[in-house]
């Protein structure tokens, strides 16, 4: 079966992949911090970007199609 990925507007940049979980359908996966350096090269500031990002995008559930976002690179193994 296929399936339509939804994306976050806005963030083509940021975009790294799709990912899946089971009995879901793939979402859209983005790297979390060049999400937020793309909302400061708009003209935010580094906390308005979080805080914009965290509240408007990462907190934004919009059904099983949400996308994932995450810290790249941030895992100590």
């Amino acid at each position: 079966m296929e399936h339509d990925i939804l994306l976050a507007d806005g963030f083509n940049e940021a975009l790294i992949g799709t990912g899946e979980r089971a009995g879901s359908v793939p979402v859209a996966v983005y790297d979390r911090k060049k999400c937020i350096g793309i909302l400061q090269k708009q003209g935010m500031s580094i906390e308005e970007a979080e805080e914009y990002f965290d509240f408007n995008v990462s907190g934004a559930y919009v059904g099983e199609q949400t996308p994932i976002f995450v810290d790249v690179g941030d895992l100590c193994l």
